[in-house]
């Protein structure tokens, strides 16, 4: 192995190792050891391995072997999911010292589940899609059970883990069937068999059914419709962080499988793609924001709530420019549609993980999780209630919020295209989330609160608050660079 695929590697040797030496500390102390050092630590292997992704960026497109790349769209979600982990064990931190055990293992695997992320965004063939999914499930599944005393927990993840197993096995059946069409597993040589002139009719004959096959898995993983099923009763079982997680990191990954399995690999048949994919786009809209309307628990309505926003995201690469059956290249376009999906990602990760400090700092002093538990959170906690504000106009897109521009760019793709019934079902859809999150800011700032207890914030969550809170806003209000970084990381994406 030469010094430049070392180079890069090493996001993923930096996660390995840290996973690595959490575990021996936890092991030669007996568990002794003070939870400060394990999440320091962690935190410490995330951030080198987003400094070691960062480095990597501009880089030449390029296959570090014959299942793995490294381009510009997978350093690009290595930074943004590094970023948003590093926040989910800050603020794993307190809620892990009141309701959990066995915090070592804990935090390994939260570090395991960062590896599986950075293996999927860079993953270059189907099998290795298929295992990196199946990498992030597995220890998706462990962590969504961690409290294993809690009934909800264990429901939660078992049933997580019954549609899992049958997602991924309708996965790898599609791609059995592209394996059979085309006698290939690379990406690439999937994308040339299948556009070439002697073996497309063939390669067709199964496309589109293993298309759909791949969608289920895909769409399962980032709780589209109709593959969402698991996802309101797990995020609400599951420990809050964890439910941070699974709404942000794990969705990236999911949507870095989609985007590049499809573009990479069947461009030539993006009008088959493009169709199934624009319904569910629609249909996820609108029925994650009309069921969050009627949703009393807090983790619930951020469930449903990341349902419709998944809705938005897909949006992107739905809008993806195309003449006839051929995706053309990005960089004629202001809108791409891919570089919409990573802006949207990147500025959603910030405010969802956000959202969900706030309501870690709620339950874990109070034990509520109700919206109705934050009438007059502006007199309790005057910070948690601002900051709670910032966040959910960020996900409803109001300027001049970070999540306004992920919106901007996602619609503006699909206006761009003339794809205007997308659009109008988009716009439709954030009204009425904008109904669902106000609903919460109306709780927060005119009703009476139930007691006048205050609401203090531990160190680690006000870090954490403080990082998300600043991010969402200046990044709103200076988004060039962001915008300049996910254009160029989107050019890099077919250049393999």
């Amino acid at each position: 192995m030469t010094v430049d695929t070392l180079r890069l590697l090493l996001p993923e040797i930096i996660l390995l190792l840290t996973g690595l030496v959490v575990i021996i500390i936890d092991l030669i102390t007996m568990r002794r050891v003070n939870d400060t050092v394990l999440a320091g630590v962690s935190i410490a292997g995330m951030l080198l391995a987003a400094l070691a992704a960062f480095s990597l960026r501009g880089i030449p497109p390029e296959p570090v072997t014959a299942m793995l790349a490294v381009d510009g769209f997978a350093t690009f979600l290595m930074v943004a999911v590094l970023l948003g982990m590093s926040l989910v064990v800050l603020y794993s931190y307190d809620y892990m010292k009141q309701y959990g055990k066995n915090r070592g293992e804990y935090y390994a695997f939260l570090l395991a589940v960062a590896l599986a992320i950075v293996l999927a965004v860079g993953a270059n063939d189907l099998l290795m899609v298929w295992l990196a999914m199946e990498f992030l499930s597995i220890t998706s599944y462990i962590l969504v059970s961690y409290l294993r005393g809690n009934p909800r927990s264990s429901e939660g993840a078992l049933k997580y883990f019954l549609y899992g197993a049958v997602a991924s096995s309708v996965m790898l059946y599609g791609i059995s069937l592209i394996y059979g069409a085309t006698g290939s597993t690379s990406l690439n040589g999937i994308a040339q068999i299948v556009s070439g002139q002697g073996a497309i009719e063939g390669a067709r004959a199964l496309g589109f059914t293993a298309i759909v096959l791949l969608i289920v898995g895909f769409g399962f993983k980032t709780s589209l419709v109709p593959f969402h099923q698991w996802a309101p009763d797990t995020y609400e079982g599951a420990p809050t962080p964890i439910t941070g997680f699974l709404s942000t990191a794990s969705k990236a990954a999911g949507f870095a499988l989609m985007i590049r399995t499809l573009i990479v690999a069947l461009p030539s048949l993006s009008v088959d793609w493009l169709t199934v994919l624009a319904g569910i786009s629609m249909i996820t809209i609108l029925f994650g924001n009309l069921v969050a309307l009627r949703q009393s628990n807090i983790k619930r309505l951020l469930a449903y709530s990341s349902i419709a926003q998944a809705g938005y995201i897909l949006m992107g690469l739905v809008c993806v420019p195309q003449v006839g059956f051929q995706i053309l290249p990005f960089s004629d376009f202001q809108f791409n549609g891919i570089n919409g999906v990573l802006i949207y990602l990147f500025g959603y990760i910030f405010t969802n993980l956000g959202a969900f400090a706030v309501v870690i700092a709620i339950e874990n002093r109070t034990g509520k999780v109700e919206v109705k538990d934050y009438a007059g959170l502006i007199y309790r906690s005057p910070w948690l209630a601002s900051l709670l504000l910032i966040f959910l106009l960020s996900l409803t897109g109001i300027p001049p919020t970070l999540g306004f521009w992920g919106k901007y760019f996602v619609f503006g793709a699909a206006i761009q295209i003339q794809f205007y019934p997308l659009a109008l079902v988009g716009l439709i859809g954030a009204a009425i989330g904008a109904g669902y999150y106000l609903n919460i800011v109306r709780y927060m700032f005119l009703m009476p609160a139930d007691d006048d207890e205050k609401i203090g914030v531990s160190r680690a969550i006000s870090v954490a608050l403080a990082v998300t809170g600043v991010a969402v806003i200046l990044l709103g209000l200076l988004p060039s660079a962001l915008i300049t970084w996910a254009t160029e990381s989107a050019q890099f994406l077919a250049s393999l």
